[in-house]
């Protein structure tokens, strides 16, 4: 069997990238990265917004679930005199039942103005069926989301300006 070998000539160039070449490269990168930024930051904006809202939505059911379950009224209420700064659900006993933090980047409307919402036994609403709207913005974006409970105690959610 006869074995054959290749020689490479001298002037053969090695395999790879030149320098210029990896900065075109690079610089087409960078182009597409710039061009992709803006709507990156509105797809978190948004992102942001309907965690802030399934945050509150997750709450509200905790709170009628619990009421009905311990046949007492349960509140939720916010954390120091802001919506954005966080909420909690607590039993009329005293045990909380759910803790939110703040909410960061995001403005918490209600309407009407209330910093609890409190559910009797029967799941209903012991006051005014609020409405919760979370705004952010993405540079010149603003998202919305809104919040907010039916007559019958219900919480249900919606990407609106206005509840």
């Amino acid at each position: 069997m006869m074995k054959i070998t290749r020689h490479r000539s001298p002037n053969a160039r090695l395999a790879g990238f030149t320098l210029l070449e990896l900065m075109v490269a690079i610089i087409i990168i960078s182009i597409f990265a710039a061009l992709a930024g803006p709507s990156f930051s509105s797809l978190i904006a948004n992102q942001r917004a309907k965690r802030v809202a399934s945050d509150m939505f997750g709450s509200l059911l905790i709170a009628r679930s619990e009421a009905i379950t311990r046949n007492a009224n349960v509140t939720m209420s916010q954390k120091s005199g802001d919506w954005a700064n966080g909420w909690q659900v607590t039993a009329s006993d005293g045990t909380v039942l759910d803790d939110k933090n703040q909410a960061t980047s995001v403005t918490i409307t209600p309407s009407p103005s209330t910093s609890s919402v409190v559910y009797n036994a029967s799941g209903h609403l012991s006051t005014t069926a609020p409405s919760f709207v979370i705004t952010t913005t993405a540079g010149s974006d603003t998202i919305y989301q809104c919040v907010s409970v039916s007559l019958s105690g219900r919480p249900y959610m919606k990407a609106a300006s206005s509840c």
